[in-house]
This record gives structure tokens, C-alpha cells and sequence, in this order.
């Protein structure tokens, strides 16, 4: 079954205080004109010891940002750069949101809380710093699906109505305003470093890589591993098999992100920061999420591509501190990790052994043949033939000799799935826009959480699989 998040105590720890002076820049938050509550995580609030705030306090720290107890006395923007679109821009960083808190949870993890929508800071440019309130229900949309699909993804904590109407160009202006909250392992990305290297900041890089090394812990570089006792060399050997997991993530779960820039590679491998998503309406490696990727660069089937390259734009910036090769050598292992993630995910998704990675592949490729001719999506898909069922063809040809998992809870037997489409979507937002009927959104929540629990925990990837 899933690991539901396990109550804790309130442990703050402001671990980022030792790289906050090259990384980060103390700001304010907006005096927003009214607070609402509107979404609150109770799966997620006890897992950091919050759940015991009222809703008048939450609001005091979520709408209002009152720093909580012995946390940050004032938040953070942090500072960045990023290939956008594969174009290096030096002129972004937190705009609108910055680091709230940190603190531990009951497994001794170091979480984040940080912001979206929360006002200006001086990476804002002239842009106004807020979120609209539509674009906040597709958050908590987005990382409750990609939650219960097993993705290694930041958590929507809180959204809070703040009362201004906000011009949008890709949304019916004016529109409503919204702050929200997000609970993530870190947020420390690819573009953290390649704005040190910009700057030739090499003692602040390595302080970086130090902190991320002791921040969040990973498996040591394989024995034969060239430069495997550097730091650096260390760091990109995790990120690497972070990344390449996500990647495979992205692919079963038939997620388009949208925007794999550089500033929105976090370097635990976690999915964050959801703009113009999309779930797969039928198995199409061509499809993208977003109107403004008219070349298809962050198309569903280039986006493990798209992750390899940022992750060699992470080496660049490594470079003032270890020679070329060994980093070469981590990139290198990115195929292989990608290779097998899949497999392991695919086979887990399907309530499946895995029987070795040459027969699973072939069960993959058998599958999107059946997705590509039947002009099936993956949640269909999945929930059809879970377990082997209901295969022919090709696919019953891959499958023969496959062990079920168990598939016993009663989700697999309701006739369809759970799926995210862009139509459900819309038709939510409605209710909310039109008839500020919130019942929907919550009901489509408890209903993906369900998915979760229905499909259970992810398998971990073994040490050094590639």
C-alpha cells in the first residue's frame, strides 16, 4: 500500500541560513486585501507538525506570511539563471514567490515551504508578482495526479483567495488572485548553479554543492565511477539518477510539463513549478502543453531529451571544479537510468513483475502500439489491461509469463479511470468561477488520492542500476 505521510512534531530548521548570503535575498510579502482559504493539505499539513493550526492562524502565516515559530524572521527570493527555451537568460530568479520556512519532517527530511503568487521581489521585472486563482486550482490539480501516479512531485499545501483582479493575457481578464503554498524537499535548481558559474563565484559553487550533498542525501557514485570522491562528482552521479527517474515518471504517468527550463530542474529530482500542463488525451509523443512551444522542444516524447540536456548544462556548471571527464561519465549513465526506470515503472503501473529489462521493454513497445492504434491514453490504457487483462495481439504475446500484482482494491474494477484531462479541467474551473461551487475540485481530490492508494508505493530503484 501507499506510505501515507506519518504525523510529526513541529521541527523547524533553517538549514538554508548557511547559503542564504550568495543565494537568496530577504523580501516581503504582499499585503494582499482579503485572505480566503480555499485549500488546505490535510494529508500533507500533519506530515510537518501544521495540523494543529486554526484556520484563522493558518491564514495569519499562509495569506499574511507572520513568520511561523523559530523559522526564517523574513522570507527569501532566491537567486538563479536558466536556459529558458534553451536561450541563457541571466535576468530571472524568484519573481513571484520566495522560501517561506523549513523544517523537518517525521523521517528526518528536510522540507521546504515556498510560495507562488506571494507579491514582487527584485526578479519580478515588470511583471506584478501574483498568481491567478485558476492558476492555482491547476496546481493542486496537477500534483495531486502526478501524486497518485507515483511522481516524484512537490505537494500544493495551501491556496488562499487574496481579492485583486489580475490582467492576463491567456485567461478572460480581469481575473482572480490567489497565493499559494507549495511543500517540497528544496528548492534548489540546475539555474542555482549556472548563476554562479556566470558570476565565477567557484568558493560559493562548491559551498553549494556541499550543502546539497549534506541537504539531501544520496547513494555514493559507482565503484568504477572516474573522480568519485570529488563532491561534484558525487552531486551529478544523484542528480543524474534523480533525474532520469523523473524523466521515466513523466512518461507512464503521460504528463507534458510544459516548461523543462533550466530554472525548473530541481536538482532532488522533484516535479515542481506547473505552468501550461497537460495529461495525454491518446499516446502522441508529439504533443505539447503549452501554445508558446511552437517548435515542440517540450514535446511528451522529447521530454526525457529535454531533461538529458539540462542535465548537461548542470555539468557546464560544474566545470570550475572537476575536470570534463568524470562528468561526462555520470551524463553517460543517464540512457541506461532512464532505460530501467521505465521499465520498473511501466510494469508497476500496469500491476505487473518486472521480468528483466529486455522483456520489458518489449511489453512497453507492445503497449504503445496498442495505445497508438486503438488512439488510447495512458489512463485508459492502464486501467484496461492492469494486471494482463483484456490483452490481444501483441501485447498478450509480450505479456505471456507476466505475474499479476495484486489488484484487489475495488478502483480496478469501476469500469474507468481517473484521468486529468484538459476538458475536466475547464469544467471545474467553472464550477468555481461561475458558481463559486468549490464541491468539485474536492471531490476530484479525494478521488486521485484514492488512485493513489489503489496503485500503492512505487518500487525504489536499486543502487546503481546504470
Amino acid at each position: 500500500m501507499r506510505h501515507e505521510p506519518q504525523p510529526a512534531k513541529y521541527t523547524p530548521d533553517t538549514r538554508i541560513d548557511e547559503v542564504a548570503d550568495f543565494l537568496a535575498d530577504p523580501v516581503a510579502a504582499a499585503d494582499f486585501p482579503k485572505n480566503v482559504l480555499r485549500f488546505r493539505n490535510r494529508r500533507w499539513d500533519k506530515a510537518v507538525g501544521l495540523d494543529s493550526l486554526s484556520d484563522e492562524d493558518w491564514l495569519r502565516h499562509f495569506g499574511q506570511f507572520e513568520p511561523l515559530p523559530d523559522n526564517l524572521p523574513r522570507p527569501l527570493a532566491l537567486r538563479y539563471h536558466g536556459h529558458q527555451f534553451r536561450v541563457y537568460n541571466p535576468e530571472i530568479g524568484d519573481g513571484r514567490g520566495f522560501l517561506f520556512a523549513q523544517m523537518r519532517d517525521g523521517e528526518g527530511r528536510l522540507l521546504d515551504l515556498g510560495t507562488k503568487g506571494s507579491g514582487t521581489t527584485p526578479y519580478s521585472r515588470t511583471a506584478d508578482g501574483r498568481l491567478t486563482l485558476k492558476g492555482g486550482v491547476r496546481e493542486i490539480l496537477a500534483t495531486e495526479m502526478l501524486e497518485a501516479l507515483g511522481v516524484n512531485t512537490s505537494k500544493t499545501f495551501s491556496i488562499i483567495e487574496t481579492g485583486e483582479a489580475l490582467e492576463r493575457g491567456d485567461e478572460p481578464s480581469p481575473t482572480r488572485s490567489a497565493v499559494m503554498v507549495r511543500l517540497s524537499h528544496g528548492h534548489i535548481r540546475i539555474g542555482s548553479f549556472q548563476r554562479l558559474m556566470a558570476f565565477e563565484e567557484n568558493e560559493h559553487l562548491a559551498r553549494l554543492v556541499d550543502y546539497c550533498l549534506a541537504t539531501y542525501p544520496g547513494p555514493p557514485p559507482p565503484d568504477d565511477a572516474p573522480g568519485r570522491d570529488e563532491p561534484a562528482i558525487r552531486l551529478i552521479h544523484q542528480v543524474t539518477e534523480r533525474m532520469a527517474d523523473l524523466a521515466a515518471s513523466y512518461m507512464v504517468a503521460g504528463f507534458v510539463h510544459g516548461v523543462l527550463n533550466t530554472d525548473n530542474m530541481n536538482i532532488t529530482g522533484e516535479s515542481f513549478d506547473y505552468g501550461p500542463w497537460r495529461w495525454l488525451p491518446r499516446w502522441d509523443p508529439g504533443f505539447t502543453a503549452a501554445y508558446f512551444d511552437q517548435t515542440g522542444l517540450y514535446a511528451f516524447g522529447r521530454q526525457p531529451e529535454a531533461i538529458r540536456w539540462n542535465l548537461g548544462q548542470f555539468a557546464i556548471a560544474l566545470r570550475p571544479l572537476v575536470e570534463a571527464e568524470p562528468l561526462v561519465a555520470a551524463l553517460e549513465r543517464f540512457g541506461t537510468l532512464y532505460h530501467h526506470a521505465m521499465a520498473r515503472r511501466f510494469c508497476w503501473r500496469l500491476g505487473i513483475e518486472e521480468r528483466g529489462l529486455e522483456t520489458d521493454a518489449a511489453v512497453i513497445n507492445a503497449a504503445e502500439g496498442t495505445m497508438r492504434e486503438g488512439k488510447m491514453g495512458p489512463d485508459a490504457f492502464f486501467y484496461r489491461h492492469r494486471g494482463g487483462r483484456n490483452a490481444q495481439g501483441a501485447l498478450a504475446d509480450a505479456l505471456e509469463g507476466s505475474k499479476p500484482l495484486d489488484f484487489s482494491h475495488e478502483y480496478w474494477n469501476e469500469g474507468a479511470p481517473e484521468s486529468m484531462l484538459i476538458d475536466e479541467v475547464e469544467t471545474l474551473w467553472s464550477a468555481i468561477d461561475e458558481r463559486d461551487d468549490w464541491a468539485p475540485l474536492h471531490d476530484k481530490v479525494a478521488r486521485l488520492r484514492r488512485v493513489g492508494e489503489a496503485l500503492g508505493e512505487p518500487p525504489s530503484p536499486p543502487a546503481h542500476e546504470g
